[in-house]
């Protein structure tokens, strides 16, 4: 399908982008903005977090159960979520329902009730969305691992903050931060789907056009990632589960294809280096691969298994020897096209769908600050060799740079920095 992008710029920061899709009966319309957990005062950890669960808690024009109701009428599923650098909205409706579903979350966006009361029990489910993360072995490795490996930063913080933090957030102290995070200067509005770009516009502007330029600059100082160790000892776990990482480019760095590429090759897919050797030749894991986690100024390359406690040995000596194997002799130019031909087809896949698409259109704006053409992006791909991949991995899968994490009952597994060594 053929990209049909417009974007208009408000004086005040506001941006609205469509993609239109005219053979589809849907859009998808998303907010986004440009403000998450790595943006937070130390003492509000949370609270983006908090603003997400509890715009939904009402309005001065909608209680919670007309919002719940409202929502189900439109027969969408209005999808709500906090990462580090980012809070996002959308929900995908039949094209007829576009201004009804915009007019309900421009309403509980611009103008939430935030009732003490309805903060006061929203505490306790995000308390109990923590402990849903202490239960689960490899959601808690995976915030010890950050907490470690990004030390005295927020990148290293839970999203949702911790029970202490968020109990401190009243009423006015929500309010507040809302009113100077959540404003139209930070804002961006995305529609994907058979949506003409006028009528988006006419309905932004009806409620985000305010004359204020209201965007805030908040913005942590770039992370200094660190090389952790840590074992966590959990005797009541069957598997442990383990974590080897190294830093790698950000999101805005054009070697990015390439490190995304070079990920895939060792553990991406079911053809990938680490699942043939660890799941399918030795059966040592259900669960193994490898990816990337690119953020604005710093990213983070990083290998999973779960296995039982007495083969994490051999499924770390695995996993290095592959690191040692792409440092020192590259990888195969079958294997790059191999990746290059999954991306392809991932991306050409995605213009299908207008919530790929919605996405798409969100997150090139907030990264980038332009759209970036699919044609672009499977030119990039295409133009990465064997030697970008083998230069990035010689850069950043160092032994001074890895860092390992790992939880489960591990009393008699014996793994150090030594049996880490890449070169």
């Amino acid at each position: 399908m053929k990209e049909d992008i417009r974007e208009t710029r408000f004086d005040n920061g506001l941006v609205v982008l469509t993609d239109r899709m005219p053979s589809v009966r849907s859009v998808t319309l998303g907010f986004f903005y440009r403000v998450g957990a790595r943006h937070e005062p130390r003492d509000l950890a949370g609270i983006t977090h908090f603003i997400e669960h509890t715009v939904f808690k009402g309005t001065a024009r909608r209680s919670a159960l007309q919002i719940a109701i409202e929502q189900d009428r439109l027969g969408g599923n209005l999808d709500a979520f906090t990462t580090h650098e980012e809070t996002g909205f959308a929900i995908k409706v039949v094209d007829e329902e576009l201004g009804n579903a915009f007019d309900l979350i421009a309403d509980m966006l611009a103008n939430p009730r935030f009732d003490a009361a309805d903060l006061e029990a929203e505490q306790k489910v995000i308390i109990e969305e923590m402990k849903m993360t202490d239960d689960n072995p490899e959601d808690l490795l995976g915030e010890m691992f950050n907490a470690a490996f990004f030390p005295d930063h927020p990148l290293g913080l839970p999203i949702t903050g911790t029970p202490d933090s968020v109990r401190k957030l009243t009423h006015e102290i929500t309010r507040d931060y809302h009113e100077k995070t959540f404003a139209a200067g930070n804002l961006v509005i995305v529609a994907a789907g058979n949506v003409e770009h006028d009528q988006l516009l006419k309905l932004a502007e009806r409620s985000f056009n305010s004359p204020l330029i209201t965007r805030h600059s908040s913005q942590s100082a770039s992370p200094t990632p660190a090389a952790p160790f840590l074992v966590k000892q959990n005797p009541n776990l069957e598997q442990a589960h383990v974590i080897i990482a190294t830093p790698t480019v950000s999101a805005r760095d054009e070697r990015r294809y390439a490190a995304d590429l070079l990920a895939n090759v060792i553990g991406g897919g079911t053809s990938s280096r680490l699942w043939q050797k660890i799941r399918e030749e030795r059966g040592l894991a259900y669960s193994v691969g490898a990816s990337t986690a690119m953020y604005e100024d710093v990213g983070v390359f990083s290998v999973f298994a779960g296995t039982s406690p007495d083969q994490v040995g051999e499924v770390v000596d695995l996993t290095v020897a592959e690191l040692r194997s792409v440092v020192s002799n590259g990888i195969e130019t079958d294997e790059l096209e191999l990746v290059k031909q999954q991306a392809r087809a991932s991306i050409l896949l995605s213009l299908e769908d207008s919530a790929s698409r919605a996405s798409s259109l969100a997150q090139s704006e907030m990264t980038h600050g332009r759209q970036i053409p699919v044609d672009e992006t499977l030119a990039k791909i295409d133009a990465v060799t064997v030697e970008d991949c083998q230069k990035l991995a010689r850069e950043f899968l160092t032994s001074e740079r890895i860092a390992f994490a790992a939880v489960g009952d591990l009393k008699d597994v014996r793994i150090d920095r030594e049996r880490l060594r890449i070169f």
